[in-house]
């Protein structure tokens, strides 16, 4: 193997971590968002259901 084997093979590992971790932080954030969005929903349709009931 030659010394670039030595430079090019770890960076090319490091580049992958680091875009993983960039669209894994994203998809996160996403999924945080979508949570919340389900749960705002969740609390209006039963604020809807509670208020039908009385």
């Amino acid at each position: 193997m030659t010394l670039g084997h030595f430079i090019y093979i770890p960076g090319m590992l490091l580049l992958g971590i680091v875009i993983g971790y960039v669209i894994g932080g994203r998809k996160a954030e996403l999924a945080a968002g979508d949570q919340a969005d389900k749960d705002q929903r969740k609390a209006a349709r039963d604020a809807r259901r509670r208020a039908r009931e009385s």
